[in-house]
């Protein structure tokens, strides 16, 4: 009992050093046995090793653990537990110098035997040791740990840049379970700086293998006149870009990077125009999503927003039938949440194109105007008189488009942006 010690480890004293707010605190426990933390009312959780709830707080004390990789994936490591692990050695088996430091909860002295401290007052992101290639899933967290510290100056450190490349080149990547690539891809979509995420994938030589779909679109052309930046992987990046500046939602964040996958298909000869990239994207989003089992949330508003961002550019120079069905097709008077979605989606697509970051997009006010409009019409009683069924859905389908074509006629003066987007 008496050779017992307990550190603050890992997130926690990251966050208290950089200033932030601390979320949640985990705990080390060198110098013990299970039965001395039961002895002492702690409440025994998980299956793969032992992890202890304080009977106070709740919060998570581990015994100190070694880890080595008996095979592939990241489930395939033989832990040790051992009053004999030292503190250094559980440090030793996490992942970034900058949580692989420790304060004792006694006196409350640092313990940073990999330099932690350092590299957070320079902003790197650095590997603790060459173990650090034997788990795949670290990759996804150092490029998760570059989306939310980004913003700080925080990048990769150029040795642990090429661990990445090595990880990629030795097949590792094949061994990621789908629902742990999409676990750290969603908390990556919620972080400040989404865009490192896949930055750091793609340079890591990553993404081909994770996110196929994105890394195809780097290279693609597009018209210069829509599109001053070119390239479709910058513009996707950039739309990522301007979906994090509107909103946190990350499912808004979600349908701004796939909106454009479509494009990667374009038949040569076509290029750089994109004739109906927005349909053939359709298919390559709901791949995406089965593969990596994406919830629906994800994918509906990603279908909608690939197939339908196109009219909602140009939709002030729709006719009122069109604008109408396109509002049916997206559900908008049911799902009015989804739809808001959409809007901040379609706008992030206008603006994720250089030198057009600050332009105006009147289409999501001209839309939000026409699904009120149409909304608010209804049929009287006198109406439906003498209607049945189809008969009284034409009726309220014809009463609508007329009020589409008043609310066209009040914009007939305005001049909007036109942008195919081709």
């Amino acid at each position: 009992m008496d050779s017992m010690k307990i550190y603050l480890v890992g997130g926690a004293v990251r966050d208290e050093l950089l200033g932030l707010a601390v979320r949640e605190r985990d705990w080390v426990v060198v110098g013990a046995r299970p039965e001395e933390l039961l002895d002492q009312g702690f409440k025994p959780v998980g299956k793969d090793f032992p992890v202890f709830l304080h009977p106070q707080t709740g919060e998570e004390y581990a015994l100190a653990r070694t880890e080595r990789k008996t095979g592939p994936g990241y489930r395939g490591f033989d832990t040790m537990f051992s009053p004999d692990v030292t503190l250094e050695q559980d440090l030793e088996r996490r992942d970034l110098t900058i949580n692989a430091i420790a304060r004792d909860e006694a006196t409350g002295q640092l313990v940073d035997p990999f330099h932690g401290q350092r590299d957070l007052q320079e902003r790197w992101l650095r590997h603790v040791s060459p173990a650090f290639v034997e788990d795949p899933v670290r990759v996804l967290r150092l490029a998760r740990f570059a989306a939310r510290f980004a913003p700080l100056g925080f990048r990769v450190a150029p040795e642990t840049m090429e661990l990445l490349r090595d990880i990629a080149a030795r097949g590792e990547l094949d061994a990621l379970v789908s629902e742990r690539v999409w676990q750290e891809t969603q908390r990556a979509l919620e972080m400040p700086a989404p865009r490192q995420f896949f930055e750091v994938l793609r340079e890591g030589n990553a993404l081909p293998v994770i996110f196929p779909e994105i890394h195809a679109l780097f290279g693609v052309p597009q018209p210069e006149q829509w599109h001053p930046e070119i390239d479709t992987g910058v513009h996707t990046m950039m739309v990522l870009d301007q979906a994090t500046q509107l909103t946190e939602d990350p499912v808004v964040r979600f349908a701004a990077l796939v909106h454009d996958l479509g494009k990667a298909t374009t038949p040569t000869h076509e290029l750089p125009r994109h004739v109906a990239h927005e349909e053939r994207g359709v298919g390559i989003v709901e791949e995406l999503c089965d593969r990596l089992r994406i919830p629906n949330a994800y994918r509906e508003l990603g279908v909608l927003v690939s197939r339908y961002h196109l009219h909602m550019h140009k939709v002030v120079e729709l006719r009122p039938n069109t604008v109408l069905e396109l509002l049916e097709s997206l559900d908008a008077f049911r799902r009015p949440a989804r739809f808001e979605q959409f809007l901040l989606a379609c706008e992030a697509d206008a603006r994720g194109r250089k030198g057009l970051e600050e332009r105006d997009y009147p289409q999501s006010e001209y839309l939000r105007r026409a699904r009120e409009a149409a909304a608010s019409t209804t049929l009287s009683a006198e109406e439906r008189e003498g209607l049945q069924g189809f008969e009284i859905a034409k009726r309220l389908h014809d009463k609508r488009v007329h009020a589409l074509k008043e609310l066209k006629r009040q914009y007939e003066t305005k001049a909007t942006p036109r942008d195919p987007a081709h």
